[in-house]
């Protein structure tokens, strides 16, 4: 499956995703606002991110994925920066 990439993911974060993908962290949408989600993670912990790409219609148990260390989700293929809030 192919992955859109926002303009909002620089090059940089590309290359530090890529470097450490063991860091990718799996889970599904708690909440979710245009700007904002809650995330609760397969490995146990729950986070709220603020993205800078608006997701119409993310609904609840949807799955997603996020890298840390890079600041990219990863939201039905489309990769945008995030940052925890």
């Amino acid at each position: 499956m192919s992955r859109t990439i926002s303009s909002t993911v620089l090059p940089i974060q590309q290359v530090m995703a890529g470097a450490t993908p063991t860091a990718w962290r799996d889970g599904v949408v708690l909440e979710a606002s245009d700007r904002e989600l809650s995330v609760a993670f397969l490995d146990g912990g729950v986070m709220r991110l603020q993205t800078f790409d608006a997701f119409a219609g993310l609904s609840v148990g949807e799955p997603v994925a996020f890298h840390p260390v890079a600041e990219i989700l990863d939201v039905r293929s489309v990769a945008t920066t995030a940052r925890v809030v």
